[in-house]
C-alpha cells in the first residue's frame, strides 16, 4: 500500500478552498490512501462552523466533493469532519475508497479533555473497521490514540494499519514523538498520524503528523508546516513484526 498523509495549514480556507487543495495535492500523486486531519472539513478550533457545517457523512456536500475527488484520482480518502446524525453533532471521521464509496465513519468516543469538544460533540461507542485492498484498517481520532486500550482494541480485531486523523495542540508534542511510535510497537501495526499546523483562531498545533511502522520506527514525519508524506506499506512486515514480538498472543495471559 502506497500511503499518505496530509498536515493541512488549519486556518483560513472554506470547505471548497480544501477539496481544491486537495485536488490540487493529489494530482500526479499515486496513492492507495490519502489521511485528512480531524475536523478537516470544518477546521478544528472553528466555534459556530462545527454546527452550519455538520453533514451527514453519505449525501453531505463535502463528502460528495471527496467522494469525486477519491474518484478522479483513484485514491482512498479519509477525513475528519463535524458529523449531523441521530439528532446531535458527532467528531467523526470517514472512509471513502477510490470509487467513491464510503466504507467506515467513525464517532469520536473519547472528548479531549477539558476541550469545546466535551460540549459540543455526542460520543462514539466503538473502535471502526474496514477492509480496503486486502488490508484491515482501524480508525481512531486524536486523544484516543493516547490510550493503550484503543490500539489494542484495535490490534484484536484484526489491523493491520490504524488511521488516526487528529488536531494536536502545540504543547503536545510528546504524543506525536513518543506515544504514537509507541502503539505501532506495543501492537505490531502501521499506523497513520495526521494532524494541522499552524494557528487557527488563537490556537496553535503542533503538527507532527506522522507514519510509523510496526517496530514503531517513524518511517515519514511532517514537521510543523503543511506538507504530504508518503510511505510504502507492507502487510508482512505487521507479520513479522508480531511473530517477533508476540505481545498480542501473550497479553492473554496477563
Amino acid at each position: 500500500m502506497r500511503l499518505g498523509v496530509y498536515q493541512c495549514d488549519a486556518a483560513g480556507r472554506t470547505p471548497e478552498a480544501r477539496l481544491t487543495v486537495l485536488d490540487r495535492l493529489l494530482t500526479g500523486r499515486s496513492l492507495d490512501l490519502l489521511v485528512c486531519p480531524e475536523l478537516f472539513l470544518s477546521g478544528y478550533d472553528a466555534g459556530e462552523a462545527h454546527e452550519r457545517l455538520a453533514e451527514e457523512p453519505e449525501t453531505g456536500p463535502f463528502a460528495s466533493g471527496i467522494k469525486a475527488l477519491a474518484k478522479r484520482h483513484s485514491t482512498a480518502i479519509a477525513y475528519g469532519y463535524p458529523e449531523r446524525g441521530d439528532g446531535v453533532l458527532f467528531n467523526a471521521a470517514a472512509l471513502v475508497d477510490a470509487r467513491g464509496a464510503l466504507l467506515a465513519n467513525h464517532r469520536k468516543r473519547l472528548p479531549s479533555p477539558g476541550s469545546f469538544e466535551e460540549s459540543a460533540f455526542a460520543n462514539g461507542e466503538a473502535v471502526t473497521f474496514a477492509d480496503l485492498g486486502g488490508w484491515r484498517l482501524a480508525m481512531l481520532i486524536c486523544y484516543e490514540v493516547e490510550f493503550p486500550e484503543s490500539l489494542r482494541q484495535a490490534a484484536l480485531g484484526g489491523a493491520d494499519l490504524v488511521i488516526v486523523p487528529t488536531a494536536l495542540g502545540a504543547d503536545w508534542g510528546v504524543v506525536a514523538e513518543q506515544v504514537v511510535p509507541t502503539r505501532a510497537f506495543e501492537n505490531g501495526l502501521w499506523l497513520a498520524y495526521a494532524g494541522h499546523a499552524g494557528e487557527e483562531n488563537g490556537a496553535r498545533y503542533y503538527g507532527g503528523s506522522r507514519i510509523a511502522d510496526p517496530l514503531g520506527h517513524v518511517l515519514a514525519d511532517a514537521g510543523q508546516a503543511e506538507t504530504v508524506i508518503e510511505a510504502e506499506l507492507s502487510r508482512d512486515a505487521a507479520t513479522a513484526a508480531r511473530a517477533r514480538l508476540p505481545y498480542l498472543r501473550d497479553c492473554a495471559r496477563l
